[in-house]
């Protein structure tokens, strides 16, 4: 059979390309495969994997041709940010297409030789509602995928950052997400991926405000009045989060709305504005406020000490 067979062509149309040894056996006889390679139509893409071209590798082809490397029983699924891609997710504009491909296998599975860019990740139970379909090539539904490349991001950050791009860009919703890591038993840094979530949901910011205030209790510093007014130069009042009147310093908390690209330029100005009338402007994501204390105490500290505030005269009042 030639590759113009409707039933190979269908297949590599639906692979993008990308077939197994065993798949190609099932319609082409072993010295027509060889044939293909030898010749240069096709290429060895992984040890029992093929790329029907000779061209380069295209980023859906890698996708393929991680999961068709897992072996026997079926390809594996594509998961984490893999799989969050896949589901329609934006990658950020410093990021290449050269990442590595997450897989996920059963825990039964024997190990093989993957490519070098794909991470394996193994799981004793896995529920069949969480394989996203229909969808080429397979992988986890975007609220699973979600949960885990958070779990397996390398930093809170990062995991935080996966979650408010996905929540902005609708590729899973709040709730979604939240009934998915609740049915997980085992998941690294839930509480990081459940204030995550909250605060995607836009329902965090106050109360990133009031465990602020309680920081700075803790930690020795004046309290702080939350929610007061100024009113900028074209006389619009404005709610400073939080502000420590007498030394003229700013603290502003924010949401995940404001890591969005188009809220970053009014929140410039918004900042000119502040930094316009003299006052001094602290800003820190509402996360920090709940997992870096430490830092934010020390940035606030050194603004209020600049700003002519007496730590040890504030103790000994």
């Amino acid at each position: 059979m030639r590759d113009t067979d409707p039933e190979l062509r269908d297949l590599l149309r639906r692979q993008q390309s990308v077939i197994t040894w065993q798949q190609a056996r099932r319609l082409l006889s072993e010295k027509a495969i060889r044939h293909r390679v030898d010749s240069g139509r096709w290429q060895r893409a992984h040890r029992g994997v093929y790329l029907a071209h000779s061209g380069p590798i295209t980023e859906p082809q890698r996708w393929w041709i991680a999961g068709l490397s897992a072996g026997e029983g079926g390809p594996a699924l594509l998961a984490g940010s893999t799989a969050l891609l896949i589901c329609g997710l934006r990658r950020p504009r410093d990021r290449d297409d050269t990442a590595a491909v997450h897989v996920l296998v059963p825990d039964s599975r024997v190990d093989r030789d993957m490519p070098l860019s794909v991470i394996t990740h193994r799981t004793r139970h896995f529920p069949r509602e969480y394989v996203r379909s229909p969808g080429y090539p397979p992988c986890t539904t975007a609220a699973r995928s979600l949960i885990d490349a958070a779990q397996w991001a390398l930093t809170d950050t990062a995991a935080i950052t996966l979650v408010a791009a996905a929540v902005q860009q609708r590729v899973v919703g709040v709730d979604e997400a939240g009934v998915a890591l609740r049915a997980r038993r085992r998941v690294r840094r839930r509480r990081v991926i459940a204030a995550a979530l909250a605060d995607a949901g836009g329902g965090s910011e106050s109360a990133y405000e009031v465990e602020f205030v309680r920081l700075c209790r803790r930690a020795g510093l004046p309290e702080p009045a939350r929610q007061a007014v100024r009113v900028d130069r074209a006389g619009r009042r404005r709610y400073r989060d939080v502000f420590f009147e007498p030394w003229g310093v700013h603290v502003e908390i924010d949401g995940s709305q404001h890591m969005e690209v188009r809220g970053w330029y009014a929140d410039m100005r918004s900042g000119n504005e502040v930094a316009i009338s003299g006052v001094r402007l602290l800003r820190f994501p509402g996360w920090a406020v709940r997992h870096r204390p430490d830092e934010v105490v020390a940035d606030v500290r050194a603004a209020l000490t600049a700003a002519g505030w007496n730590e040890a005269r504030h103790r000994a009042a």
